[in-house]
């Protein structure tokens, strides 16, 4: 099927694609979109007060291969991103693993155990945030959000899927 090996192209080849586009854009655009994101992402958590645990302190996330790294901590009852370099505790990873564990379709612990999530700093802090992501349910995202990370996702796990499957992949396939 052609789609499938285009969509291992696009899953691939994609984080590529759009990091110049993220590199060139203006860091006010990007910490607002951000930051509307983070809202709509945790409006229930902030609600039920579950990031409690954040306020005054800093979680830096960073996607390497979009070169994209922000921190995010709580500040009167809403999530605000910072221009800061230091956080207490630091997500890293690749944008394709980081969005599948935000649409809870990786485990965090299986990347971290693959050295393809890294967790760097306050280990509290940073099993208070992944036990947070456990248990946040997906029913609780806005629905638009919550429908386009599930397409997205799909899309990723199909590429990763093709990827991984694809004869030029195979051991013995002419170089």
């Amino acid at each position: 099927m052609v789609l499938n090996p285009l969509c291992a192209k696009i899953v691939r080849k994609g984080p590529q694609f759009l990091r110049i586009p993220l590199q060139l854009a203006p860091s006010a655009l990007k910490k607002q979109c951000l930051q509307q994101l983070l809202s709509w992402q945790f409006q229930h958590a902030l609600a039920e007060g579950d990031l409690d645990f954040l306020e005054g302190r800093g979680l830096g996330i960073e996607i390497r291969d979009l070169g994209l790294s922000w921190v995010t901590t709580l500040e009167q009852g809403k999530l605000q991103v910072v221009e800061r370099e230091e956080a207490d505790v630091w997500f890293r990873g690749e944008a394709n693993d980081l969005l599948l564990v935000t649409a809870r379709r990786q485990d965090p612990d299986t990347l971290f155990f693959q050295r393809r999530l890294v967790i760097e700093g306050d280990t509290d802090l940073g099993l208070e945030v992944k036990n947070l992501m456990d248990a946040m349910e997906p029913e609780h995202m806005p629905a638009p959000l919550r429908f386009g990370l599930m397409q997205l996702a799909r899309l990723i796990e199909a590429g990763l899927t093709e990827d991984a499957t694809s004869p030029a992949d195979r051991a013995g396939a002419p170089c």
